[in-house]
């Protein structure tokens, strides 16, 4: 109320103070930056154990010096690598990825050596033991013919499986290479899980010393790898 004899004051009129809003764009970048560095610390613990297994086998070497020949760096198996099965049906590099392999070369005729090969292969599986599982034998066939029905009925033997595949010879030898005056028949070769084919054998390999590999491989990669596809 007014003083008496005095005039009444007018009202002041009211104001708003008008605070600037944050910028959403600025929320964004830095939840964007933040999903990018969950996004690379996700990868960096799933590649982890990856690279120390092989910084294991091939620099550390805890139980000496491979018996095979390493392949360093390995050689990717080509993505449209022509595989076809003995049917004919075309057969997708990527299928044959996510297992060891133990690998070897021979034409359809199999002769004395190839069959010696075979028999050595699936020895040296066969004595992996529980770790079996993890490693598949491949018979990569640079021809067209069919093999022996013998030879047949032993790689297809239930639980005792080769996977056999034809592969253009030339498009073969751009991916495995053999030792300086050697064949890719003389070789077992090792490929890894992700599909790199990262040992060569000497020729005529002592099954127990390649056994000896396999099981250093098999432990160095036990952190991430996994029997199956």
């Amino acid at each position: 109320m007014s003083a008496p004899g005095s005039a009444a004051s007018p009202p002041e009129p009211l104001s708003f103070a008008v605070h600037s809003l944050p910028d959403p764009r600025v929320h964004a970048r830095g939840a964007q930056r933040a999903g990018r560095w969950k996004m690379l610390l996700v990868v960096a613990t799933c590649a982890a154990p990856v690279i120390a297994s092989y910084f294991t086998f091939y620099v550390v070497k805890p139980s000496g010096s491979a018996y095979g020949e390493l392949i360093a760096p390995a050689v990717d198996m080509p993505a449209d690598l022509p595989l076809t099965d003995l049917q004919g049906q075309p057969v997708s590099p990527a299928a044959l990825r996510g297992q060891w392999l133990l690998a070897v070369v021979h034409g359809s005729d199999c002769p004395a050596a190839c069959e010696r090969q075979l028999f050595v292969q699936r020895q040296v599986r066969e004595m992996l033991g529980k770790e079996r599982p993890r490693v598949d034998k491949l018979w990569l066939i640079p021809d067209a013919g069919t093999p022996r029905p013998e030879v047949l009925a032993a790689v297809t033997q239930k639980g005792a499986e080769v996977t056999v595949l034809r592969v253009p010879a030339d498009r073969l030898a751009a991916w495995l290479k053999p030792a300086d005056g050697r064949k890719l028949a003389d070789h077992f070769f090792v490929i890894d899980p992700m599909n790199r084919w990262m040992e060569r054998t000497p020729a005529e390999p002592e099954p127990k010393k390649l056994l000896a590999d396999l099981n250093k491989l098999l432990k160095a990669s036990a952190s991430w790898d996994t029997a199956g596809r």
